[in-house]
């Protein structure tokens, strides 16, 4: 999943760093995914989160994603632009 955020509070790279980390933790610590900013690094009120989890079933995984783009659109920190979706399957 990628989440593009933007992060009306921020006016510094200090303020911005401060407002994606604790989503990040707060989605690593409530959902249990992996998560990691993946763009718009320079950039003091916009911000690019990659999320990556694994599952048995791709319904468990969609039904994961919808929430995490529901818990990131509540944010108060932050406000949700755009979210992105893509599935993988092994065999």
């Amino acid at each position: 999943m990628r989440i593009d955020l933007l992060i009306p509070g921020s006016h510094s790279l200090k303020d911005r760093r401060q407002a994606v980390k604790s989503l990040k933790e707060r989605l690593r610590n409530r959902f249990g995914v992996a998560c990691a900013e993946v763009g718009d690094l320079d950039n003091w009120n916009r911000a690019a989160l990659g999320v990556s989890a694994v599952a048995n079933e791709k319904s468990i995984l969609q039904d994961l994603a919808s929430e995490i783009a529901r818990y990131a659109a509540n944010d108060a920190d932050a406000q949700l632009t755009a979210f992105e979706k893509d599935f993988l399957h092994y065999t």
